[in-house]
């Protein structure tokens, strides 16, 4: 093993997942509360854009809201207009040659210092989800830890690429590879994981030595400000990154198209992502480079109960990953495909479970489940509700919960067919399709039966169907009799195939390769 490979085992060695707060312990609890009054006291604070390492206001403010309360405003935020976010892609261009001249090793130090910062403010980043994001305090706190995580991993993952790469010598050359950053990278993280895949895509442009220019999601900007001042204490430079928040509808595609613009690194869902793939093909003018587009999209995940399964394990499993924070994962279980032989009592089973879950306002410890994210989320989620009750059972659910916030209820619903429009359509929200197999191979057709291909999971003992789960089951991560949901940075490197993007292995060792370019050297030495 050659010393370079040799260095990188031992930094993946050290890597260690950051550990989860337990908030059934009361000190726990206490610090939560005490971190909630905290985040509370800056409700409707407005933060700026901060362009070429200038702060601006406009004249047109963007409010972000409480979804467990939409009368309390979290955040107030500017909106940026299409010339400002031109200028920010200028801004990031002048400055990138100096940031791309900054040593590996000091941008390393630095996000190695937001990792701290963040373990620092965790509890306050917790609370912060709460409130914008609709978060309960378990679903915040493995948020703020994977964020953590990417910190830490992209740090040792860039120590791997920042010197030359092994390559074979030829007799009388020298040969070398090395990589280099690759310009302004335009980053558009979601709402539903607003600071880890903020984080993540955010960091990883920053430490390879690329220029950012960051538009957060309109839900959750006061959660990407809380990063901005991160960034800022770790030591990233107030021009190595542009803060734009505002309307993607009237920045977005400036973003996008900019000549400048040399990437877009993109998760959300499928129709704007494959938009800003379209945009980003054409050239414009001035442009000198192929853009390149790191996009995660949507999913319609199932999980596999087979007839030889742990049923109980089972049925866990896909109530973890259908509820957990209120099904707006694009990892979720949306689609249950369970073996006839075990099929009413997995349903029994479930149902039960499904009708203990407790919904309201996230920051009440008590509350399984808190909001969806806004009212439009609501407002189509009870459509797809209402055609599912046309295309199978309802059997838990069914309608909005109780409540201020944008509340629903947990909703199963049996018998439905492949080709329902809730089998194969991502509705995004606590909606389960509950599906008869015939058989394991049947299921695996089911479970294949769709245009995406991010998560997926199988229950069973059997040995030889789990070897064909590996071969035959088509999606970007798959786990065995465990849930589809929670992947973690380091083990499970995430991204998905088909129409769920471009399987760019977020958390893994190659996904820094797709901010960096590589340049091979040879130089005769007689």
């Amino acid at each position: 093993m050659s010393t370079l490979l040799a260095n990188n085992a031992q930094s993946l060695s050290e890597f260690r997942n950051e550990p989860y707060a337990d908030f059934s312990r009361p000190e726990v609890r206490a610090e939560a509360l005490k971190a909630a009054e905290l985040v509370r006291s800056r409700f409707g604070d407005e933060s700026e854009l901060l362009i070429g390492g200038k702060h601006f206001r406009t004249e047109s403010r963007l409010r972000s809201l409480n979804p467990s309360r939409p009368s309390e405003v979290v955040g107030t935020h500017q909106r940026a207009s299409p010339e400002q976010a031109a200028a920010a892609v200028e801004a990031a261009w002048e400055y990138f040659p100096t940031w791309a001249a900054i040593p590996a090793s000091e941008r390393i130090g630095m996000l190695r210092r937001a990792a701290v910062i963040l373990r620092r403010r965790k509890m306050e980043m917790d609370a912060w989800q709460v409130f914008e994001a609709g978060k309960t305090w378990p679903e915040a706190e493995a948020d703020v830890s994977e964020a953590i995580d990417f910190c830490e991993y992209y740090a040792l993952q860039m120590e791997r690429f920042a010197g030359p790469q092994p390559v074979s010598q030829l007799p009388g050359e020298q040969a070398r590879l090395v990589y280099l950053p690759l310009g302004v990278g335009v980053v558009v993280p979601p709402w539903n994981f607003p600071l880890a895949i903020l984080a993540g895509m955010t960091t990883a442009a920053l430490v390879a030595g690329n220029t950012v220019v960051l538009k957060p999601s309109s839900d959750t900007p006061t959660i990407a400000a809380r990063f901005v001042e991160v960034l800022l204490e770790a030591g990233f430079p107030d021009r190595s990154f542009c803060f734009v928040t505002g309307s993607g509808s009237a920045v977005g595609d400036v973003l996008v198209s900019h000549p400048k613009t040399r990437f877009i690194a993109f998760t959300g869902s499928m129709e704007v992502g494959l938009h800003i793939n379209e945009l980003a093909a054409r050239p414009q003018k001035g442009q000198i480079w192929i853009k390149r587009v790191i996009a995660e999209m949507g999913g319609k995940d199932a999980i596999i109960v087979d007839d030889e399964a742990d049923l109980d394990a089972a049925v866990d499993g896909v109530l973890v990953s259908a509820f957990g924070y209120q099904g707006q994962k694009c990892s979720a279980c949306s689609r249950a495909i369970v073996s006839e032989k075990v099929y009413e009592p997995f349903l029994k089973k479930l149902t039960s479970r499904v009708a203990g879950l407790k919904v309201g306002a996230a920051d009440d410890f008590a509350n399984y489940m808190g909001p969806v994210i806004n009212d439009g989320a609501r407002k189509s989620i009870l459509r797809y509700i209402e055609a599912g009750k046309q295309e199978g059972q309802l059997v838990a659910g069914g309608a909005a919960a109780s409540g201020e916030g944008y509340f629903i209820q947990p909703t199963v619903i049996a018998g439905v067919d492949s080709k329902a429009t809730i089998f194969q359509e991502e509705i995004f929200g606590p909606v389960l399709a509950v599906t008869r197999a015939a058989d394991f191979d049947d299921a695996l057709r089911l479970a294949n039966d769709t245009r995406f291909g991010l998560t997926g999971a199988v229950y069973t003992r059997n040995p030889e169907k789990i070897a064909k789960t590996r071969d035959q089951f088509f999606v970007g991560n798959l786990y065995i009799n465990r849930k589809c949901t929670g992947a973690m940075v380091g083990a499970h490197p995430f991204g998905g195939f088909n129409m769920s993007g471009t399987d760019s292995k977020a958390g893994g060792p190659d996904y820094l390769l797709q901010f960096l370019q590589a340049k091979s050297i040879a130089e005769k030495t007689h």
